[in-house]
């Protein structure tokens, strides 16, 4: 089974407007609001691939129900922690740019840690946890730690900086950094000459598979025996956001059906250009039109 882990989902408000001026009051053309969460965003692509994954996490209040509903709505199952405080609302505005207002999350109670830690410790080895976003602000800094202390299961984690590296000795099956995020591990400014250094030591200090995002230059994957690049596809950019989302889940659901890892990779890239051509979450059709287009060819040493 395929677990998606989102500790702090949220409402996404979603507001389109024409033009934005700090200081005035400003009036949106158009309101959209989804479950959000990195977690959430993954569990979208696996059931829209055909997969049946479970969320996990926390979801409280009013904003809570709606989270719940709304996958409902859309199929997936849950199984949330519920918690007294609500849920968070973060606000996208769109115009010429985006600008993000994300909220820090809810309280919760030491009652309310120790019941999800019971639910998340009966998963096995033959399950697969995927880690993604931010943690509570009421919670430890280190409690993905808490959650991998609880069981010997298969996971992929994405956290921002340095953090990463703290969790690479429990051996992920992938990580998915993007350039600016390597340099933020690392502490060096990363170009061709010393990005496939820097991206092998994420496979040496642990993580099995490593995918690198670098926008419109495509993608690398590097593994003990695979080093790999997909190159970019052309296409008009929709939606950034859950790419990499969609990235991870392609992987993951490749591997969990039996391909190769350079054929999870494939997946993965279609899976998160798909994404990126889309309004939402990529549909299976574009997903698999995507993948007769990805080419991957070995890369540097």
């Amino acid at each position: 089974m395929i677990y998606t882990l989102t500790l702090n989902p949220s409402i996404d408000y979603i507001m389109r407007l024409y033009e934005y001026k700090d200081g005035f009051t400003n009036r949106s053309y158009e309101e959209m609001k989804f479950p959000g969460g990195k977690g959430i965003m993954v569990s979208k692509l696996l059931k829209n691939l055909g997969e049946d994954p479970i969320n996990l996490g926390f979801i409280g209040g009013f904003t809570g129900e709606y989270i719940k509903s709304s996958l409902k709505g859309l199929g997936i199952k849950e199984n949330f922690t519920f918690i007294e405080d609500d849920s968070r609302i973060n606000v996208k505005l769109k115009y010429r740019s985006e600008t993000e207002i994300n909220a820090g999350g809810p309280f919760i109670s030491d009652e309310e840690v120790n019941e999800f830690l019971d639910n998340i410790s009966t998963l096995n080895s033959n399950d697969t946890l995927i880690i993604s976003g931010s943690i509570p602000k009421s919670l430890d800094d280190n409690f993905y730690k808490q959650i991998l202390d609880c069981n010997n299961v298969d996971f992929t984690i994405d956290v921002a900086g340095k953090e990463l590296l703290d969790y690479l000795s429990y051996n992920p099956i992938l990580v998915k950094p993007n350039i600016d995020e390597l340099e933020m591990i690392f502490g060096e400014k990363i170009d061709k000459s010393n990005l496939l250094h820097y991206a092998k030591r994420l496979n040496d200090l642990g993580a099995q598979s490593v995918i690198i995002s670098m926008g419109k230059d495509g993608s690398i994957f590097i593994s003990e025996d695979l080093i790999l690049k997909a190159e970019p596809i052309e296409g008009r950019l929709i939606n950034s956001v859950g790419a990499g989302d969609s990235m991870v889940g392609g992987f993951v659901y490749g591997l969990k059906n039996g391909l190769s890892k350079k054929e999870a990779y494939k997946l993965a890239v279609a899976c998160g250009t798909a994404t990126a051509l889309s309004e939402d979450i990529a549909k299976k059709e574009l997903i698999y039109e995507i993948l007769k287009r990805v080419e991957v060819n070995g890369y540097g040493n």
